[in-house]
């Protein structure tokens, strides 16, 4: 499950600019980023949810919760900001995926 997770939250970042028009983090550690990688673990785990499969932490999550974490600690509202984009990630993957499986039938 961990290719399944990983897969669907680095490209969760993918649909960031010019596909969700989502310009977040220009840089390791910065506030922006931690928000970006908020938003790609949340849309990950939406996708995941979507399909039916779970997530267990990998062996690198703890310097992703340190970056989430900053970014909950700079803003309390961060995540109903974070929340949405996400969705529209996952909306934006799931409806990709569906599109191919109709070509491909």
């Amino acid at each position: 499950m961990d290719y399944y997770s990983t897969r669907a939250h680095e490209t969760g970042h993918w649909t960031s600019h010019g596909r969700c028009n989502r310009e977040l983090g220009k840089r390791f550690g910065d506030a922006a980023h931690s928000m970006e990688e908020l938003i790609a673990e949340l849309s990950a785990a939406f996708v995941c949810a979507h399909l039916g499969l779970s997530t267990e932490p990998c062996r690198d999550h703890s310097a992703y919760i340190a970056s989430w974490l900053k970014a909950l600690k700079a803003d309390k509202r961060a995540i109903f900001t974070a929340a949405p984009e996400a969705q529209q990630a996952a909306d934006f993957m799931i409806g990709q995926a569906m599109r191919a499986a109709e070509v491909a039938a």
